[in-house]
């Protein structure tokens, strides 16, 4: 049986980062304890940062592997990681909620959809931020269907 996409320990609230390498590491490495990834994959998460920054606007970042990381990924899987104090991803650009992506095969894109359905709405980020419990955020994304 395939493991969860997003599961209760994929999930971080309230973490004190102080750098966008040390966001995006935090993020990949709960991807690599959790058996969705290879550990060289969060390496990869930060060489696609180097390429162009995955910040998305509204303080929230969705890190993850180059092209060329495809074969690292296990099972398809996200991290999300709140920041409330948020972390500079450069420019000025801060950052409070990371959501990290693994997706094996084209599962990445189905998603990337779902993702964005769920932070089109800037109320949706600001629940994710206020989560007081992580069942309250995979709520949030079991609301998309």
């Amino acid at each position: 049986m395939a493991k969860e996409i997003l599961s209760k320990e994929n999930i971080d609230l309230n973490v004190t980062l102080s750098s966008k390498e040390e966001a995006v590491r935090y993020t990949g490495e709960i991807l690599v304890n959790k058996g969705y990834v290879e550990a060289s994959y969060v390496d990869k998460m930060l060489e696609r940062e180097e390429l162009t920054s995955t910040f998305m606007g509204n303080n929230v970042a969705i890190p993850h592997g180059t092209e060329d990381a495809k074969g690292l990924v296990k099972e398809t899987g996200l991290s999300v990681v709140t920041i409330p104090d948020g972390v500079d991803f450069g420019d000025g650009n801060i950052v409070k909620v990371l959501i990290g992506i693994a997706g094996k095969g084209d599962e990445h894109l189905e998603v990337l959809s779902k993702i964005a359905i769920v932070l089109s709405e800037e109320e949706n980020i600001q629940k994710i931020l206020d989560a007081g419990s992580k069942e309250e955020i995979i709520a949030l994304f079991d609301e998309v269907n």
